[in-house]
């Protein structure tokens, strides 16, 4: 029998992968049918999903309502939003508990797995198993700051307990899920203050974060901001910090806090860990004990669903016998703000890239007035063509970037492009780019410009 500790994408993806090669196994979620599905479906990708449905549709009502479009403002009802999405999400993890079950994986609901090395205890009771993935995900990073004990301090996880929109939130926390969430609350009508202890945004793209930065003209962005302490007598009043070497106060009826994840790895002993907590694992997910494997956040890999599922296939595969191992290489990410951003690239010195702005189509027709129909960048190599990275700020543009990442994988080039007959009207830049670098490399342009 093979065990399964975590029932998030890592763990549930590579039970099913093994059930369904003929091997016994057994699945342990110690959040019960609220735990399957992990921190994605609870607390994370499909939150935000939810929130931001309506976050988008109330900004381009707006968008309508300023040209005397249409006649009103919809308002946004919170408390019915928040009980229709939870609805949503139980729905969702009937869904997967159901085909991980018709998979033929057994599921244990409620019991904490643990893992003493090579020894397996579900609950209280010690289990045999042939191999073991461990897959216990991650939780939330919880600044040392006074006052994240008070009421009206959220996180992602307790988010739900809000049960009225805020006049004034403050955001700590400078990376894509503050970005997110700024613009779900700006768009709810609130007062969005955002204190990043770094440069906001800092591992995006210049191009793309002045555009997310536009995107959220809303809101109030402090970087490079220390935030001191959260105020307030038993509940929030106001948050203190240092901008630009000023002390400052800002008042506020709710604090969220957006401060990243780290390994969730206290029940899990005997292994070689990193200082954060993270199972150290080799690239075929194996940890130092012989048998026993670990995928996803727990790893310390970047906290990304796609990730996570990749890392749980290839523990299984390594289980039934095969020898494969994870490539980091090339792997996509997104931000869902009005607009998808979204992004993906492998480490080529040589490259070069064109660019242009996103042509008008569904979902930006309407933004051409603002010059807001997002953006298009191909990054190849102009010795031989070869597709390096994409960028894309559109509304399909999560979609188009997971399909030029197989391309790139796959050694695509621009040249590749040149029959390539695309759908119109779209809002996808990226296409007519390949066609633009195909004709330059043909033409010899690139090589005249290093010349």
């Amino acid at each position: 029998m093979i065990i399964v500790i975590g029932g998030g994408p890592a763990g549930r993806n590579a039970a099913i992968y093994l059930s369904m090669a003929g091997k016994e196994v057994t699945l342990v979620e110690k959040g019960g049918l609220s735990g399957i599905g992990g921190q994605c479906l609870h607390h994370g990708c499909m939150m935000v999903c939810g929130l931001n449905d309506a976050a988008r549709i109330l900004s381009a009502a707006g968008m309508f309502a300023e040209r005397g479009i249409f006649a009103n403002d919809p308002v946004i009802r919170y408390p019915q939003l928040i009980s229709s999405l939870a609805e949503i999400q139980v729905k969702i993890a009937k869904v997967l508990d159901k085909e991980t079950r018709d998979a033929g994986v057994s599921v244990i609901y409620g019991s904490e797995g643990r893992c003493e090395g090579r020894m397996v205890y579900i609950g209280n009771k010690e289990h045999e198993a042939d191999a073991v993935i461990c897959a216990t995900g991650s939780h939330l990073s919880i600044p040392d700051i006074p006052g994240t004990d008070l009421d009206g301090v959220i996180t992602p996880h307790t988010l739900p307990s809000l049960r009225e929109l805020p006049s004034r939130l403050v955001i700590v926390g400078g990376g894509i899920m503050a970005a997110e969430f700024a613009f779900i609350f700006d768009a709810f009508g609130c007062e969005v203050h955002l204190l990043s202890r770094s440069a906001f945004l800092k591992n995006i793209d210049r191009n793309m974060r002045d555009i997310a930065i536009k995107e959220l003209s809303g809101v109030r962005i402090y970087d490079y901001c220390t935030t001191s302490e959260i105020n307030g007598n038993g509940r929030v009043e106001s948050v203190s910090g240092v901008y630009s070497k000023e002390e400052i106060k800002i008042e506020c009826d709710a604090v969220l806090l957006a401060t990243g994840l780290v390994p969730s790895s206290g029940t899990l002993n005997g292994f070689k860990k990193g200082p954060d907590g993270r199972i150290i694992v080799d690239r075929r997910m194996e940890t130092s004990v012989p048998g026993v494997y670990a995928c996803g956040d727990l790893t310390g890999s970047p906290c990304l669903t796609p990730v996570a599922r990749k890392e749980g296939i290839i523990a299984a595969r390594n289980i039934l016998g095969e020898d494969v191992t994870m490539d980091y290489d090339v792997i996509p990410q997104s931000m869902n703000l009005f607009s998808e951003f979204s992004f993906v690239s492998r480490d080529a010195p040589e490259s070069i890239s064109v660019a242009m702005p996103g042509p008008a189509g569904p979902g930006t027709f309407w933004s051409v007035p603002q010059s807001m129909t997002g953006m298009g960048r191909v990054f190849f190599n102009p010795a031989d063509g070869k597709v390096t990275g994409v960028q894309s700020v559109a509304p399909a543009g999560g979609i188009l970037t997971a399909y030029h990442t197989f391309l790139i994988e796959n050694g695509s080039r621009v040249q590749d492009f040149d029959s390539f007959m695309e759908i119109h009207p779209m809002t996808d830049a990226l296409y007519p780019l390949m066609k633009y670098a195909s004709v330059g490399i043909k033409s010899g342009k690139y090589s005249k410009e290093r010349d």
